[in-house]
């Protein structure tokens, strides 16, 4: 089965202001046409700067760089020549990258098996002993339900209560009727893009993000518009001029310990762009699955709750119990009107007529236990990223990373290009990197990123590291290739 290649309609120019925001200066203070030039490169393979996009007028940017217009043309012509950019008689100078890129295909899922280490999952294991309590006290209500039909496309009552609860004693009163109980977090973005969303309708998106979100949106054939999350975060005037210049149908944000960065948005940031949405007719599709995992700071309050007055009418917030929990329950939920809840629901109708029974009864039990469950699982995630940090540190020294406030991955910086082959190298060596292109936006952007989760035991990490320094270096691999999932989660 081939995916339809999204095809992305260059009408977005950056203005000379903001494309001096986002490039790196040169040593020396004061740009060259080739600094400029690389400069410029090195934005767009990190995804600073879109593709497709057209650059400022030379003169433009030649007045904000303070450089002369000579230094602009011929970092111009540099980066026509080396493909990363090209020009239209009248129309100016885009963004490209040179022939050959190619998205990274989705392979056959396989069980890993044998002694390869897997470090593509951002998935922890299940909390052993309140699984066992959950399945003990669903199995004692089951009996409950057994003479129904079975079939509850809105969720059970129970959970779509325990649910709303949550969110009003998080800061945003919620009613269980504005609460829609789905078959994972995934398949409440993919219903919320089926609802909102038709193929050739523009979606504004991270860049990086989630790669299986973005799957999502390519398979409908969605036009993607990427708004850079740097190193420092968002930028709320870039996001702002997007949706202004574009107007895209809907925008799909992860504010909370942003997968893969780990960024966690401002509440401001999250007031501004809930208002500029709004005045764009913009829905906003909300990512929350990380919100509990708030390792370094007290976990934010919902999106929605930072919007003001009619601003939060556009906002569908998505959730789940996979990384609180366990992936492997599969129960996630939409919160959002109760208008939009209902057409959420016949559009899943469709899908699966309606989630497992005993699953939502176990989520029930769980979402109870949440309290409980929470802290040790946060100071088990602490001492793993310590634990992974310390042997990348080690054995990695000229790696470079932040440690992000939550979340459950580092977005490493490798210094240089080449994430995708040593993600192919590391496979020899018996473990199993994600590089950073799968989460861009683009193929063939962030190459000199990896996105390593700590969700693994820690004594995992030492030998994992060792084997990564020894793929780096190119020594001989000491494992077959094994067939492992083209997956990320």
């Amino acid at each position: 089965m081939t995916v339809a290649r999204v095809v992305h309609t260059a009408d977005r120019t950056l203005t000379g202001r903001q494309l001096a925001s986002l490039l790196t200066p040169p040593a020396e203070g004061r740009f060259g046409y080739r600094e400029l030039a690389r400069a410029v490169r090195e934005a767009l393979l990190d995804g600073r700067v879109a593709l497709r996009l057209r650059l400022p007028a030379e003169r433009e940017l030649a007045t904000v760089l303070a450089v002369s217009r000579t230094t602009v043309t011929g970092a111009y012509d540099l980066l026509r020549e080396s493909g990363y950019a090209h020009s239209r008689r009248g129309a100016g100078t885009w963004t490209a990258l040179p022939e050959g890129q190619a998205p990274t295909p989705l392979g056959a899922f396989h069980d890993v098996t044998g002694a390869t280490i897997d470090l593509a999952l951002a998935a922890p294991e299940a909390p052993a002993a309140e699984l066992s309590a959950a399945l003990a006290s669903a199995a004692a209500e089951l009996p409950r339900y057994a003479g129904t039909q079975g079939y509850h496309p809105y969720g059970l009552p129970a959970l779509r209560a325990a649910v709303a609860a949550r969110y009003t004693a998080r800061g945003l009163p919620t009613l269980p009727e504005q609460i829609l109980v789905t078959t994972g977090a995934q398949q409440a973005l993919s219903l919320a893009l089926t609802l909102l969303g038709r193929a050739g309708d523009r979606v504004l998106a991270e860049n990086p993000s989630y790669t299986n979100a973005l799957d999502a949106m390519r398979g409908r054939m969605l036009r993607i518009t990427p708004v850079p999350v740097t190193e420092s975060g968002w930028d709320t005037g870039l996001v702002d001029a997007a949706l202004r210049q574009t107007a895209p149908r809907l925008a799909y944000l992860i504010p909370d310990f942003h997968n893969p960065t780990g960024h966690l948005m401002p509440q401001e940031q999250r007031r501004d762009l809930a208002r500029s949405a709004r005045a764009t007719g913009t829905w906003l599709v909300v990512d929350e699955t990380l919100t509990d995992i708030a390792l370094d700071v007290p976990a934010p309050p919902p999106f929605a709750a930072a919007a003001a007055g009619g601003d939060s009418e556009q906002i569908v917030s998505v959730g789940s119990l996979s990384k609180s929990c366990w992936g492997g329950l599969r129960v996630g939920w939409v919160r959002a009107s109760s208008r939009v809840v209902t057409e959420l629901a016949r559009v899943r109708i469709t899908a699966d007529l309606s989630g497992s029974v005993l699953d939502q009864l176990v989520a029930v039990a769980l979402m109870d236990r949440l309290d409980a469950i929470l802290p040790k699982r946060l100071a088990e995630l602490r001492l793993r990223r310590d634990a992974l940090a310390s042997a990348l540190a080690r054995h990695v020294p000229e790696w470079r990373w932040t440690v992000p406030p939550g979340g459950m991955c580092l977005w490493i910086d490798l210094g240089r290009p080449g994430a995708s082959n040593l993600a192919a190298r590391g496979l020899r060596h018996g473990v199993r990197v994600e590089g950073g292109a799968r989460f861009g936006v683009d193929p063939g952007t962030h190459e000199h990123r990896l996105r390593i989760p700590f969700t693994l035991p820690e004594d995992v990490y030492e030998p994992a590291a060792e084997r990564l320094a020894a793929a780096l270096d190119g020594a001989p691999g000491r494992f077959a290739d094994p067939a492992l999932p083209d997956w990320v989660a």
